[in-house]
């Protein structure tokens, strides 16, 4: 069977409600050429069949900065670097709600408060967090969402009686990687995170960072992984190297190099949700829009954590362009 006709086969394999193996999704890694081209499309192809041809927008806010124990490789955070990188404290929760409502203006449909650390101070912290919930809750149409690091069931419950609907925890990188990239804990406590917000009724938002060195076996490993736990959207990251961060002078992948990488997902992972987030600029370059004919069908607009992202209006553009019409706020997912 040539290349081309394994790819259809697969794609209609996966609309068939098939599931691929390891094999499988790493003989479609292989593709190039038209085959390539082919690859992308059968994936937007299974994108329109389970999802639809609507696109959701996330936004973040950075809301508490830098002095993370974590060493992970990439984290221009972590207290192990010297990036440079803004150091404060969680900000108040007057500027969290501002933010959200910002963000719904910006098309957003959902809004994450993100802070650095190995997880959140359970007192004055957490209680800011979850008032600041209820109110964007209350008084905003965007969906409330939060990545405070590793929690348990007690603290996710918290944080879903607050309002929270969406609990963002990522894996970064596959099992068999993650010691290359993080030494300070164990991978297994992630993973119990994502647990601890399933089992409290929180949707979950989990995936990882490409571009770190790994293969393209543990991408699929990754991909499994989250297909095993069962999450419910999945941001695709692509490494940018921050300068004084132990990947400072890793390459950027290619723009056809992430567009595979996103469609090869969309076959694993074919109901779920796939935004493309951090490292689009850097990594996609002039392809950005390609992202969605490859598979994704959300991304993150705005800035990121600690780099900064594409203006809000270029993003809204785009997507008029590409006659993709964008979720309302009610409805999204982060």
């Amino acid at each position: 069977m040539t290349l081309r006709k394994f790819i259809q086969s697969m794609a209609d394999k996966v609309l068939a409600g098939g599931v691929l193996e390891v094999d499988e999704a790493l003989k479609l890694s292989g593709a190039t050429g038209a085959d390539r081209y082919l690859l992308f499309a059968e994936a937007s192809r299974i994108r329109e069949h389970f999802i639809g041809n609507v696109v959701h927008l996330c936004s973040i806010i950075n809301a508490k900065s830098g002095r993370c124990a974590e060493n992970c490789a990439f984290c221009a955070q972590s207290a192990h670097h010297n990036t440079g990188v803004a150091v404060y404290p969680l900000v108040d929760e007057d500027e969290m709600v501002r933010c959200a409502a910002l963000a719904e203006q910006n098309g957003a449909g959902c809004y994450g408060i993100v802070t650095s650390g190995t997880s959140i101070n359970k007192a004055e912290e957490l209680d800011r967090v979850c008032r600041a919930v209820s109110r964007i809750k209350s008084e905003t149409g965007i969906s409330p969402s939060c990545s405070l690091g590793i929690l348990d069931e007690e603290t996710a419950l918290r944080l879903k009686n607050a309002g929270m609907e969406t609990y963002h925890h990522n894996l970064e990188t596959a099992r068999s990687f993650f010691p290359q990239i993080c030494t300070t804990h164990d991978y297994e406590e992630d993973v119990a995170t994502i647990r601890a917000a399933k089992a409290v009724g929180l949707k979950v938002c989990c995936g990882g960072i490409f571009g770190l060195g790994e293969s393209f076996a543990q991408r699929v490993e990754m991909a499994l992984t989250l297909r095993e736990l069962d999450v419910d959207s999945i941001p695709l990251n692509f490494l940018n190297p921050v300068a004084g961060t132990r990947l400072e002078s890793a390459d950027n992948l290619t723009p056809l190099e992430s567009l595979t990488i996103i469609a090869v997902y969309r076959f694993l992972l074919p109901g779920k949700r796939l935004a493309v987030c951090g490292g689009r600029e850097k990594n996609l370059r002039e392809l950005q829009s390609w992202m969605f004919l490859a598979g994704a069908d959300g991304t993150m607009t705005g800035n990121y954590l600690t780099t900064v992202g594409r203006p809000p209006e270029l993003d809204r553009q785009m997507l008029k362009d590409l006659e993709m019409p964008v979720e309302a706020c009610c409805g999204a997912e982060s």
